[in-house]
């Protein structure tokens, strides 16, 4: 630790340190109205809220104290204790459950603040988690967790460090939402829709390259699935590939040094293996994951995903789908077109875990272009499949990268000079 920097509990240092609204919400979710977070909106330095609430306006100001604005630092309690992010600008209004709230004082950046909580404060979190059923950080540990503290100056450097490589992660993930809007665009234009055939058939310019162009057909037929390009077959799902099924991995423990970690739901879900249960490497070949391999979970919350978060172990209720005859794009695409209704199957049945059956990926109907077709189509979609993996990789890289950096320029390990030139000094 730098000598000139000082060490001092959170609660001194924060203009105010609260908790989000603990309480019953039975009734009080709406369609439309204000933000409410809960812990699964809070990612590692990230707000995320493609899957948050909304309260009314009228509970919202019921409920103020546990209110947000932008620069407040929230931290998780349950679930995923200590994961932490800062509320951004775009986030003008919100509120929140179950939340340690932090408004940072005049020596704190916020972003300082959230990089320290998510990475050296993690022992401290741990070591203050409560609760025999499902444990938690309270407010009271977050009050006591040691700050070091160097000046703004110095804060403010060592955040646009971080920072500069979370914004390239950023634009990855950005990209990517973008490139993967692009291929299901295409895809519902081309398999749903049928938009070349019927700009044929109506003697329209398909306006597609003619190496493509040429090979869909100028009319329908009958099937059993409706009115569908000619000379397209019909087939289950089931065909497309192998959906291998995971292992119950506790059989396989470590017996080494060396082991991999469980790829379960969580992780699929995570996107990352932080924290996964460690099994041995000594698993059958078939049941190890790697990156680019399309993993599919079919029970719990149904996921489809390309993992790029490096070796792992396949475990029970996820499937990992490959295929000796279609490209990865085509069976990935089609398994998407499905999980909506595959969603829906497992809800209905849901008691503890919803699931569905290999019967329901023989029922869930696909269509197949010649293969000439498909291999016309995969110079579209294969280089997109190509440049997501490509960014995900590299956004591994980038944070492997940011958190190796953080605890060392936390803790003034590494300096942090204001300029170029005194860096040579």
């Amino acid at each position: 630790m730098v000598n000139d920097w000082k060490i001092r509990p959170l609660e001194e240092i924060a203009d105010e340190l609260t908790v989000g609204f603990v309480g019953s919400m039975t009734g009080e979710y709406v369609n439309v109205g204000i933000p409410f977070l809960r812990s699964q909106n809070v990612e590692s330095l990230r707000i995320n809220l493609s899957d948050v609430k909304y309260i009314s306006p009228a509970f919202h100001k019921k409920i103020r104290k546990s209110a947000l604005k932008p620069g407040d630092v929230v931290i998780v309690r349950t679930g995923k204790p200590g994961t932490c992010a800062v509320i951004p600008d775009w986030l003008t209004d919100a509120n929140c459950s179950d939340l340690v709230i932090v408004r940072c004082g005049t020596e704190l950046m916020p972003a300082y603040l959230a990089y320290y909580v998510n990475s050296a404060a993690a022992h401290h979190i741990s070591s203050h988690l409560v609760g025999a059923v499902q444990q938690h950080f309270n407010v009271g540990a977050a009050r006591r967790i040691l700050i070091p503290l160097p000046s703004l100056a110095e804060q403010a450097r060592i955040v646009h460090i971080l920072g500069s490589l979370d914004k390239k992660i950023e634009v990855n993930r950005n990209t990517n939402e973008t490139l993967e809007a692009i291929a299901r665009t295409l895809f519902n234009s081309w398999f749903v829709n049928f938009d070349p055939v019927r700009a044929k058939a109506e003697g329209r310019d398909t306006c597609l390259p003619d190496h493509i162009a040429r090979h869909f057909p100028a009319s329908f037929e009958d099937s059993e699935m409706g009115e569908i390009p000619a000379g397209w077959k019909v087939a289950g799902l089931d065909k497309l590939g192998t959906f291998l099924n995971g292992l119950a991995l506790q059989k396989y423990p470590p017996t080494g040094p060396e082991s991999l970690p469980a790829i379960k739901i969580a992780q699929l879900r995570a996107g990352n293996a932080d924290g996964a249960d460690r099994v041995g490497v000594d698993i059958p070949a078939p049941y190890k994951v790697a990156d680019g391999d399309v993993l599919f979970s079919w029970s719990g919350s149904l996921e489809c995903v390309v993992w790029t978060a490096g070796p792992g172990a396949l475990n029970q209720h996820l499937f990992r789908v490959t295929s000796e005859f279609y490209p990865k794009w085509f069976y990935l695409q089609w398994i998407v077109h499905h999980l909506p209704e595959f969603r829906r199957i497992a809800a209905a049945k849901a008691t503890t875990m919803g699931h569905i059956q290999r019967h329901h990926l023989a029922q869930a109907l696909v269509l197949i272009p010649p293969k000439i077709l498909v291999d016309a189509m995969s110079s579209y979609f294969e280089p997109i499949l190509n440049m997501r993996i490509t960014r995900m990789l590299q956004s591994r890289c980038l944070s492997e990268f940011r958190d190796a950096l953080l605890p060392r320029l936390i803790t003034g390990e590494i300096p942090v000079r204001s300029s170029p030139e005194e860096a040579w000094q």
